[in-house]
Order: C-alpha cells, then sequence, then structure tokens
C-alpha cells in the first residue's frame, strides 16, 4: 500500500465495508489472545493502517494547534481512521459482555473458530515474501519462538493506578497491531484486563480515556517504527509477523487442562462442532483473502 492508494476516495459503500472491517478488529481485540492486526492482515488494510496512522505527525499537531482545521483534514487521513475506529468502538461496546459470557461458558467453540481463522491466515500472509531465503526462515522461527514464549508467562498482579494504566495502554496497543499478538492478552499479562473490561461494561469513562491516551502515545512511535522495517525490510518482517501468528497458535488451541494445551478426550458433539467451527474460520479467510487478491 503506497501513500498514494492509501489517499484514494472511497465511496460509501466502501467506507461502510471498512467500519465492518473496524468491527471484526474489535471483536478480535476483545478476546485474550487473538489479534486485531491479524486481523487488519487478513482484510488487506494493514499497511494503509500504519500509513493513517503516521499521518498525524509533528505538522499536523501543529496545524491543529494554529486551528488551521482545513489543511490539518487534508493532511491526515481521518475518513479511514474514522470508518475504522467507529467499527472498532462499535464492536467492544456490543460485543464485550458477549464474548465475556461466551468465553465463561462455551470457550472451546469460541477457541476454534479464531484457531481456524489465525491458521488460514498465515497462509495468505505467508504468499507475500518474495524470496525464502536462509535468513526469512530464521525470521520465521524467531517471530514462532518469541510469541510462543510471551504466551508462556503467567499474569501479574499490578496497581490499577492511573499512571500504570497509561503504561498499560501503550504496550498493549503495539502488541494489538502486531499480527499474532494480542493487545487483550498483554492487558491480561498486566493485570488490567478484567478491571478495563469491567470499566467498558460501566461506562467508567476517566479509566478508558486514561487507557486510550497511553495508546494514542504508543501507536504513534511503534507505527513509525514497523512502517519503516515492511518497507525497508519487507521479507523478513512479514516472516517474523507469519511466525507470531503461528506462534499465537498456543494461546488460541481451544481444549486444555489447566494451562497445558491437550488433545480431546472423546469424539462427541462437541468435537464436530469445534472441527466446524475450525473450518468456517478457514473458509472466512480464504474466501477474505481470494476477494483481496482478486480486487
Amino acid at each position: 500500500m503506497d501513500e498514494k492508494t492509501s489517499q484514494t476516495g472511497r465511496s460509501l459503500s466502501e467506507y461502510l465495508l471498512l467500519m465492518g472491517k473496524g468491527f471484526c478488529m474489535g471483536a478480535a481485540d476483545v478476546i485474550p489472545g487473538v489479534s486485531g492486526g491479524t486481523m487488519a492482515f487478513i482484510m488487506g488494510i494493514y499497511e494503509e493502517l500504519l500509513l493513517a496512522i503516521k499521518s498525524f505527525d509533528l505538522e499536523s499537531v501543529r496545524l491543529l494547534a494554529t486551528f488551521n482545521f482545513r489543511l490539518f483534514l487534508d493532511r491526515v487521513r481521518w475518513k479511514f481512521l474514522l470508518a475504522l475506529c467507529t467499527g472498532i468502538l462499535a464492536a467492544i461496546f456490543t460485543l464485550a459482555r458477549i464474548l465475556t459470557w461466551l468465553l465463561v461458558n462455551q470457550p472451546i467453540y469460541v477457541w476454534s473458530f479464531f484457531f481456524g481463522l489465525i491458521l488460514a491466515s498465515v497462509l495468505g500472509v505467508s504468499r507475500r515474501i518474495g524470496s525464502w531465503r536462509p535468513l526469512v526462515f530464521i525470521s520465521l522461527l524467531a517471530g514462532i519462538t518469541g510469541i510462543y514464549m510471551v504466551l508462556g508467562l503467567a499474569p501479574v498482579n499490578m496497581p490499577h493506578t492511573l499512571w500504570f494504566l497509561f503504561i498499560s495502554g501503550a504496550i498493549a496497543i503495539c502488541a494489538m497491531i502486531l499480527p499474532g499478538i494480542s493487545g487483550a492478552f498483554v492487558m491480561v499479562l498486566l493485570g488490567q484486563y478484567q478491571y478495563v473490561l469491567e470499566a467498558v461494561n460501566q461506562k467508567d469513562f476517566l479509566v478508558l480515556f486514561v487507557v486510550a491516551a497511553g495508546a494514542a502515545a504508543g501507536i504513534s512511535g511503534f507505527s513509525r517504527i514497523l512502517s519503516w522495517l515492511l518497507k525497508n525490510c519487507h521479507d523478513f518482517m512479514i516472516a517474523i509477523l507469519t511466525g507470531l501468528m503461528l506462534g499465537s497458535l498456543r494461546k488460541v488451541w481451544p481444549w486444555k487442562q489447566g494451562s497445558l494445551n491437550v488433545l480431546p478426550a472423546e469424539i462427541n458433539n462437541e468435537l464436530v462442532i469445534s472441527l466446524a467451527l475450525m473450518a468456517s474460520g478457514l473458509a472466512v479467510v480464504l474466501v477474505i483473502d481470494k476477494m483481496g487478491r482478486r480486487s
């Protein structure tokens, strides 16, 4: 996605579709272990998302501070982000309670669908690698190893003070835009997930504002680093991102005994439904990927 393409005008139907993609990202981000960045990659808007975030730079801040609103709006990719964020927020505020209930009462079905979703997305993302050289394979293994170790960490007890919520938001948003690393899971590791989820459900806007401010600060710097790496070290970065998604399958494996992944105990209706949901996740990604390549 180059600069020119990212600023191409969209029709109303295309913006509605973009809101739908944002809704999918928001739904993924609510679940610990599933990354909104993965969804952005699957739906073909990942690099455009980074470019849109990068458009909010010091010059755009200066224009806004001097009330040059027209030049500010011309400079930033606000239409893209507005449509995407509308979808993300709609998912967060409408699905938080539903997904919380499903994770408590039907976790195997939820994880089965997302397992298929992520597994299929690995195939689509890996096609973007131009040449599989030895160092590219090493990058893939580094991504797998890194995320596998992170996902094995245990949550820690941390304070719910405003300054730590700000830091948590900054760290989580960096994870959120990386395929394979869930911002929600990072919040779990930092001991803030349940607290922030309750803030969403209780409409505690002070907590939400502080977390959002931390997220804005974190994503502003990290998106520039990631965008530069994708531009200058494309194959290596795509290999690392592919490895992150492969390694994240450790977290979303549906059948667990405590914190350990296990095989299904028996063949029953639950297993059949779970495999059907995995297949559905695979099918959804393959259809989206085919549509993206055709367009």
